[in-house]
């Protein structure tokens, strides 16, 4: 059985909802400006398109592309992205796609991509740059490099070999959470087309496995974008056949208005911890503004994973019930997962 709720007092919950309310309406008062300096970051490199065959070829590019970017961070003094680029290059690190331009975009593979029986995506949230990829306020579980990481340690306490893959999919230009943007779906829009692609390549590289889409926070959001849109008949629409489970957690919403929206196929879980400051946020989509329905509410109609009394950060925490939930979704074991 999972824990019990936690309680929150009224005037905790009062405090939290008006704090809710102000980092909405910040988010339409405040813009963020450009230093007006060009960037000194190279665009990506040239890479052969994604095959069995190809693989290790992309992950030796781009191994080069991130040394190049490391020599630059530190010629121009830019240590924090000097440290996380020298954790990139730690051995065994894979990468199939690196940028650092900008806020930066990376798609880390944590297991065997080819030969995995499943395949976990983890769609991470806002604030979510090259500089936060392993670690954010002494929570590298946070991050999508540190929750994938979790994700797969998790599998393997459950079995020797569990046959998963876990990519870290930060593929988009993730919105700062004080931004208009958070409150609209323009960036995962952009994010959305980006996933498919990737998820139409990754087909190639392995047709046979599940995958498992693990969205967090704005993540959700992209998710939602992707799984909303018209797939076709060719590769995004086999590609999407693959997927077999949409997790949303700590979700802002989706913009889609239930869980049969999002897929008539896969299943759609939502999980949110006790303490997770998104409960407070509002839940409504009014032209064009705003995120839509909460996922984890009762109209919504998705499968609700017990996450824990974490809050909007812990849930890839390692030993804690979200993360045990999450790995089971990833696993495709719907039998293993508490519900909530």
């Amino acid at each position: 059985m999972p824990p019990p709720r936690k309680t929150t007092s009224g005037g905790a919950r009062r405090l939290r909802r008006a704090l809710a309310c102000a980092v909405s309406i910040s988010a339409l008062m405040l813009t963020t400006a450009g230093t007006g300096h060009a960037d000194p970051y190279a665009p990506p490199a040239s890479v052969p398109s994604l095959a069995p065959s190809t693989l290790d070829v992309r992950y030796a590019a781009e191994h080069r592309s991130i040394e190049r970017a490391l020599r630059t961070a530190r010629n121009v003094g830019d240590q924090g992205r000097a440290r996380a680029l020298s954790a990139f290059l730690d051995p065994g690190r894979r990468f199939l796609y690196f940028d650092p331009r900008g806020g930066g975009r990376a798609v880390e593979v944590v297991g065997d991509l080819a030969h995995a029986r499943r395949v976990a995506v983890l769609v991470p949230g806002a604030d979510t740059t090259l500089t936060a990829f392993d670690t954010r306020g002494g929570k590298p579980w946070s991050t999508p490099g540190g929750g994938a990481r979790a994700v797969q340690a998790e599998a393997r306490s459950l079995a020797a070999d569990p046959g998963l893959a876990v990519v870290a999919w930060l593929g988009y230009a993730a919105p700062k959470t004080f931004s208009g943007d958070v409150l609209t779906g323009r960036r995962a829009d952009e994010g959305a087309h980006k996933l498919l692609d990737f998820l139409t390549a990754m087909r190639r590289v392995n047709p046979r496995a599940g995958v498992a889409l693990l969205c967090h926070s704005y993540g959700s959001v992209v998710c939602g974008r992707a799984a909303l849109d018209d797939h076709g008949t060719g590769g995004a629409a086999a590609a999407w056949r693959q997927v077999t489970d949409i997790a949303l957690f700590g979700s802002p919403g989706t913009t889609a208005w239930k869980a049969a929206d999002l897929s008539r196929t896969a299943r759609v879980w939502a999980g949110r911890g006790a303490t997770d400051w998104m409960e407070d946020v509002p839940h409504v989509r009014i032209l064009g503004l705003g995120l839509g329905p909460d996922p984890v509410s009762r109209g919504f109609g998705a499968r609700v994973f017990a996450a824990g009394s974490g809050g909007h950060s812990d849930y890839l925490r390692p030993d804690s019930l979200a993360l045990r939930d999450l790995t089971g979704i990833a696993l495709g074991d719907a039998a293993s997962v508490v519900r909530g």
